[in-house]
């Protein structure tokens, strides 16, 4: 079935009345989702872009606890996001796998001692025990790039890494599969009220290329899951700003230029602010910043010339031999973490805990962090459940177990275990009929170009970018945002998203300007 087809065909289911309407398409409205579907809900998701095109994509791609939380003392925070990580170690194979994390030290007073005392409190809140020293020889026999003079020696410890918008994707599809429906590009204009002032159900607009018109949807239930843009909602049931949208900021360097076999937690050389190198998907990403984000939610955020000099200098300062100038970095990216605001005056000190809210009828849940997001849907269903007047079916796991893939010809058990992880139970479609050019690697990345036909096929794929930035993560981790595939990729999906030769050229560049503004090695904004 044509992707256009199969839009209408949803954009029809909307017409019902729904016990519950999720508004927000990224990790904590798919969570929602997720969990009121299973609890036996009639469930719609709505989302004004695409599904996890804001914060979900742009993450540091890790399931942690957040070690640098602990020296906030935030320890609330930490210990159930430890607790979770391994709950999803355990549920997601393949899709949250364990990483291994170097954090080096100096001579400096005190540096050391502080550091065992953090490794050893992470591990006790799991509970588990896998952190060790090391002395500096063998810091760097592990990772020879860890070349600053400065390296006294080191702790390992364990966290997880994911793909974010695959996450966000498995939660949507899993239920859909079960019988929730979701739709991207369709926005929310207002709320709609009952007599008694309560939020009812929405107005939505489609913001696809097909304009399918408007509808107002009635429900029981209405959550606000919409991040950074929580307060937006918020205003029309006349409810005070509490959001602090704080931008994070990643640089991302080819596996040549930065080789690490595990991820390494770096401190600022500046002001001491813990970062990260992480090895991922075939690249190595460096980051975050935290900075307070004053610009208008509807322009894309990017890594400013600032924010990029501050990366560079922390990689500089940790691979000193590695020559990590801009010249290095292949793509960039940014997103903003709404954090509920409190009274930090320095936006690393605000707390990192979700809340969820019933105003008027509108239930919002914010704040938090993609680790916890089954708590916060547990939470969010919770504070809805008095509204729907009935009890929900117990919780069952988030994610279906695939099963073992069957062999097929010219993949490895690594592709295999790739595919299960990414896309659960549709794994198998991914690779069914794919020739055998298809089911090669893309350039030394974990993906295939079977891929991207099945996400033009059934990823509910609307532009260029959808495919390239989220479905796959081609335009992040090749140079010049994968642009000089294009043709290649056009071959493979131009039949399947049912796009004549003047569209694919609208898409392009489309793609361009988006990868331009946002995600090159030097963007330029809007």
């Amino acid at each position: 079935m044509q992707a256009t087809t199969k839009r209408q065909q949803t954009w029809d289911l909307l017409k019902q009345k729904w016990d519950i309407i999720v508004i927000g398409g990224g990790v904590t409205g798919a969570g929602v989702f997720r969990r009121s579907v299973s609890a036996g809900f009639r469930t719609l998701l709505v989302e004004q872009a695409d599904f996890s095109s804001g914060t979900s994509s742009k993450s540091s791609k890790l399931v942690h606890g957040g070690f640098r939380y602990l020296r906030n003392k935030q320890y609330t925070v930490t210990r159930e996001s430890v607790k979770q990580r391994e709950h999803l170690l355990r549920e997601s194979p393949n899709l949250v796998t364990p990483l291994a994390f170097m954090m080096p030290y100096s001579a400096k007073k005190r540096q050391r001692g502080m550091l065992s005392f953090g490794v050893t409190l992470y591990d006790l809140m799991a509970p588990k025990w896998k952190h060790r020293h090391l002395s500096a020889d063998k810091a760097r026999a592990a990772i020879p790039e860890l070349s600053a003079p400065w390296l006294e020696g080191a702790y390992l410890y364990y966290d997880a890494r994911l793909d974010d918008c695959r996450l966000v994707l498995r939660l949507i599809q899993e239920g859909q599969a079960e019988g929730g429906v979701a739709l991207n590009y369709a926005r929310v204009e207002s709320l709609l009220k009952g007599q008694d002032g309560k939020v009812r159900g929405v107005a939505v607009s489609d913001c696809s290329t097909q304009n399918l018109g408007s509808l107002e949807i009635q429900a029981r239930v209405v959550v606000n899951a919409t991040g950074p843009w929580t307060d937006v909602l918020r205003a029309q049931v006349n409810a005070p700003a509490r959001i602090r949208p704080l931008r994070g900021s990643h640089l991302i360097f080819s596996r040549d230029a930065l080789p690490i076999p595990y991820a390494v937690t770096l401190f600022h050389p500046v002001d001491g602010r813990a970062m990260f190198a992480i090895p991922w998907e075939g690249t190595t990403i460096i980051g975050t910043t935290d900075l307070d984000h004053p610009y208008p939610l509807n322009q894309e955020p990017f890594c400013t010339a600032e924010e990029k000099e501050y990366i560079l200098t922390a990689a500089q300062a940790l691979f000193p031999k590695q020559n990590l100038d801009g010249g290095k970095v292949i793509s960039s990216f940014a997103g903003l973490r709404p954090i509920v605001r409190g009274d930090a005056s320095n936006p690393s000190g605000e707390s990192r805990a979700h809340v969820v809210m019933q105003e008027q009828g509108l239930v919002t849940i914010t704040g938090g962090k993609l680790t916890i997001f089954e708590l916060m849907a547990e939470d969010t269903l919770k504070a809805a459940l008095p509204m729907l007047g009935q009890k929900a079916r117990p919780r069952k796991p988030f994610f279906e177990k695939p099963g073992p893939m069957e062999a097929v010809n010219g993949l490895q058990r690594a592709d295999l275990a790739y595919l299960s992880g990414r896309y659960g139970k549709a794994a198998g479609e991914v690779v069914r009929g794919a020739s055998e050019e298809e089911l090669q690697r893309v350039e030394n990345l974990p993906a295939i170009w079977a891929e991207i036909r099945y996400n033009a096929r059934a990823g509910m794929v609307e532009h260029l970018d959808d495919l390239l930035l989220r479905r796959t993560r081609l335009g992040m981790l090749l140079p010049f945002g994968a642009q000089d595939m294009l043709p290649r990729v056009k071959a493979l999906c131009q039949a399947e998203l049912g796009w004549d030769d003047a569209h694919c050229e609208m898409e392009t560049a489309r793609y361009a300007r988006i990868y331009d503004e946002a995600y090159s090695p030097s963007p330029k904004g809007a």
